[in-house]
């Protein structure tokens, strides 16, 4: 079907298009406790295709794009692009170009062995140091191997195969006449056993605790910790505050040579891309838009050095060798795990919601499980809030030596906000 796609597209009057082919396979369990409830394979395919019109001698560029099924008919597949073709008149930007070819076709190479994944995910499952009052409720594992072709019309012709793992867990923990249920997504490229239990196990313990939570004092202003997966939204901040869209809508002002903030107290941040990141479930060599992706430093010490984006945007900024990014990292700080844990502070481990305002930076977040720390005194805690904003924290935030991994994320470990605004609920 793809050599029909390409045919009607190259009659059709289109000005430039591109298509990407997707075909997965994959594998899925569904666990009870630890019992298998059942079990399937799956294989899926799709194109997808997308037409660009010029406009007013080639002052804007209109674009539209729609999924085509693996079995559409020639004559379907004819009428969908028609329509595609009248419908790019309803989205006019200015003027871009498709990334070029180099002459070459690229097909990324890889053995990815779903039988072994598999086992791997289930044998750590089974280790995981559940308790009569802790244990898994359930878990679902899927085990994919991902083959994504993309094609335009300057020549591109690139294919990346790569793996993508998930699992979704539910923890019970109980007590005399109490039981509540927690819930964790876990995402990744293959199994790392040893982050898994370390994740899951965790979760164990936290809800253990959380049956034994008072409630959130006031605390006014406080440090605060985070040392699981929220911590990625404050990291993301910076991540998406360099892409070449937000700068040209306007919502960044970050550009090479400038610092992330004019006054840094704390521990100045570098961030990374990545083309591979260990176990990401995003490891290709190539983006969506068939550039290649490549290792590059975005901020350095706190000053930012480069932007990342898509082709339109990175061409409204003057950016010619662009890409769009998939994994990150952030290098660590000056200070263990154990030394940011000093002192009196607020650990946040579990949030009913945590998010980090792209536009203004405001934070904010419910506390569903924390650890007031009081010097020798832990008290766990639920209820109540936080809030602040990263434009003033990021000046005197600091994070860890040692690193953590979520998926496409690699990031400090422990990271400390100082005077977050907590408000109780009691």
């Amino acid at each position: 079907m793809l050599n029909t796609i390409v045919e009607l597209l190259k009659a059709s009057g289109a000005d430039a298009w591109e298509i990407t082919e997707i075909s997965e396979r994959g594998w899925e369990f569904y666990c009870i406790r630890h019992a298998l409830d059942q079990h399937r394979a799956k294989r899926l395919e799709s194109f997808q295709v997308k037409v660009y019109k010029a406009f007013e001698d080639g002052k804007f560029l209109g674009s539209a794009s729609a999924s085509m099924a693996p079995d559409i008919s020639r004559e379907e597949a004819a009428r969908m692009i028609a329509d595609l073709l009248r419908d790019a008149v309803y989205v006019q930007n200015p003027a871009y170009t498709l990334n070029p070819s180099d002459g070459e076709a690229y097909a990324q190479s890889a053995d990815i062995d779903l039988g072994a994944i598999s086992r791997d995910f289930l044998q750590a499952m089974r280790t995981l140091p559940e308790t009569v009052t802790e244990d898994l409720n359930s878990y679902e594992i899927f085990v994919s191997e991902m083959r994504r072709r993309y094609l335009n019309s300057n020549g591109i012709d690139v294919t990346a195969v790569y793996p993508v793992s998930q699992v979704e867990a539910v923890v019970n923990a109980r007590d005399e006449g109490h039981e509540i249920e927690l819930y964790r997504l876990y995402k990744s490229g293959s199994c790392d056993s040893a982050q898994l239990r370390q994740d899951l196990s965790e979760l164990l313990r936290f809800g253990r605790d959380r049956l034994r939570t008072v409630t959130t004092p006031s605390l006014g202003q406080i440090d605060v910790v985070f040392s699981t997966d929220a911590a990625r939204e404050i990291y993301d901040w910076f991540i998406y505050r360099l892409s070449a869209a937000t700068i040209v809508r306007g919502i960044s002002d970050w550009k090479p040579g400038v610092f992330v903030s004019e006054e840094m107290r704390g521990d100045r941040v570098t961030v990374e891309t990545r083309q591979i990141l260990p176990n990401s479930s995003a490891n290709a060599a190539f983006d969506t838009e068939g550039a290649a992706v490549r290792d590059l430093t975005l901020i350095a010490d706190g000053v930012v050095r480069a932007s990342f984006g898509s082709r339109q945007y990175s061409q409204y900024l003057g950016l010619g060798d662009s890409f769009i990014a998939s994994n990150f990292a952030v290098s660590g700080g000056g200070a263990s795990a154990e030394e940011l844990r000093q002192g009196r502070f607020l650990e946040i481990v579990e949030f009913s919601d945590f998010q980090v305002n792209v536009m203004n930076g405001d934070l904010g977040g419910e506390i569903r499980l924390g650890y007031l720390h009081e010097g020798d005194k832990v008290t766990p805690v639920s209820g109540g809030s936080i809030s602040g904003t990263m434009r003033e924290l990021v000046r005197t935030m600091r994070f860890s030596r040692e690193q953590r991994q979520y998926d496409t994320r690699l990031i400090p470990a422990v990271t400390r906000l100082k005077d977050v605004t907590v408000t109780g609920a009691e």
